[in-house]
């Protein structure tokens, strides 16, 4: 059993503008590195996730003391750092796209107020799980979930880990 005072969540973080920034697949791969870290850390436990072009879906829950909002802006800073590193280096045509010029930031990929869902039932948590590894059969990405790599729909369809950081729901 999770030792967490938090319910496990549905959360949902968009790129600004809608824009396709995560089509790359070194950007999902910074994502990725971040969900690997956090769980590592012992701050979050991921049971489900889907990367698509221009917006994530996870469920997740914070552990050990964290609480959902530290885990979350941890991620969204981590990875947006990252991600401005990598268009310093190596496109700064596109990291342009991201100028804000805001009192507190210069660059902004994600965009303000993400979503957060605690998933108080198991009915519905199913349906949010359901619901992310749809997506990619939704976006005419593949046929079947499972087909698609950067989610966990695979985990639960053919037990297959690829990531290294999933939780199974009912564990």
């Amino acid at each position: 059993m999770i030792n967490s005072d938090h319910h496990p969540q549905f959360f949902t973080a968009t790129i600004l503008e809608w824009k396709h920034l995560l089509k790359e697949d070194k950007y999902k791969d910074i994502i990725l590195d971040s969900l690997r870290f956090l769980v590592k850390q012992q701050r979050v436990v991921v049971n489900s996730f889907v990367i698509m072009s221009n917006h994530i879906h996870l469920i997740w829950q914070a552990i050990n003391g964290f609480t959902p909002q530290q885990v979350q802006q941890s991620f969204l800073k981590y990875t947006a750092q990252q991600i401005k590193f990598d268009l310093q280096k190596n496109n700064q045509q596109l990291l342009e796209e991201f100028r804000v010029n805001a009192k507190d930031r210069m660059f902004q990929f994600w965009e303000r107020n993400s979503l957060s869902i605690d998933l108080y039932s198991e009915e519905v948590y199913l349906q949010k799980e359901n619901y992310i590894h749809n997506n990619p059969v939704e976006a005419g990405l593949c046929k079947f979930p499972e087909e698609y790599y950067y989610s966990s729909a695979r985990y639960y369809e053919m037990l297959e880990d690829d990531f290294g950081f999933l939780t199974h729901w009912r564990e």
